[in-house]
């Protein structure tokens, strides 16, 4: 049953969650240089991809190299769980099915390749802002009760985290001549946006931001074993620990510990199919 705005109390201490959300914001800045290095090296991949011809345009320039991060994007992730959840001794992963491959592209998109599914995160990241933003506006209203300031402080920096990460990937898009996306064309935003303004309780919100955290967790994670430029596999690897983060402090606000697992699972990635463009 779902809890109203009145029943709701947040199950861990306001100190324990103010020490996560400093480890958090600790390991977004850590995050930043790497994140913004290699989406400049990704749109410089794909633009030199675009000028190049015959099949050897789409292959990476170094597969040693993607290799190499395909192994240190899973460690990272690991690691970065396990800080997360360490003031607490709990580690903070999932187990699950692994996803399938990146379906073929429409023709009739206008990001394709690799594109898609940078794409695809922008996409993703923007739903979470919006999302946030939603939420803090909710309970400005006074329509989730009261909020513990620790909560407010989780929503308001996960919220920035989100936008530097959109931010990220629409350079990447723009630096290869492709618009910039600055909304939500997922096929699924109607619900989720619906799913948003019926919520009642701040653990209501919880929730439904943890299915979003999962979700773009899961699908960087994905992006690293589907995508084929180095630059990209790089730059989804700096990002995926960071949402992984956001999902585990949920689960200690909804009073969900998470279950300790040394792998992040992909059943939840999202497929480049939700995507509307």
């Amino acid at each position: 049953m779902t809890a109203t705005r009145d029943e709701w109390e947040l199950p861990i201490s306001e100190a324990q969650l103010t020490r996560l959300n400093r480890d958090m914001e600790s390991a977004h800045r850590d995050t930043l240089p790497a994140m913004r290095a290699g989406a400049v090296d990704l749109a410089a991949e794909i633009r030199d991809r675009g000028a190049a011809s015959g099949a050897s345009a789409g292959e990476p320039r170094d597969p040693g190299r993607r290799r190499f991060l395909l192994g240190a994007g899973g460690v990272a992730a690991g690691l970065a769980l396990a800080a997360c959840s360490s003031s607490d001794k709990k580690t903070a992963a999932g187990s699950g099915k692994g996803a399938t491959s990146v379906p073929p592209t429409s023709a009739s998109s206008a990001y394709t390749g690799d594109l898609k599914v940078v794409a695809l995160a922008v996409a993703l990241e923007n739903q979470a802002v919006g999302a946030y933003h939603a939420a803090l506006a909710a309970a400005t209203a006074g329509k989730l009760g009261k909020v513990p300031p620790a909560v407010a402080t989780f929503v308001t920096t996960a919220m920035a985290q989100h936008t530097d990460h959109a931010k990220a990937w629409n350079s990447v898009l723009t630096g290869a001549g492709k618009r910039a996306i600055t909304d939500v064309p997922l096929s699924n935003q109607a619900a989720t946006a619906a799913a948003l303004g019926k919520a009642a309780s701040v653990g209501d919100v919880a929730k439904l931001a943890l299915e979003l955290e999962d979700q773009a967790a899961q699908t960087y994670l994905f992006a690293t074993y589907n995508v084929t430029s180095p630059a990209g596999i790089a730059t989804a690897a700096t990002i995926a620990p960071v949402e992984a983060m956001h999902a585990a402090i949920l689960n200690f606000v909804l009073g969900q510990y998470p279950v300790p697992s040394d792998f992040l699972p992909v059943d939840k990635a999202a497929s480049p199919a939700l995507l509307t463009v």
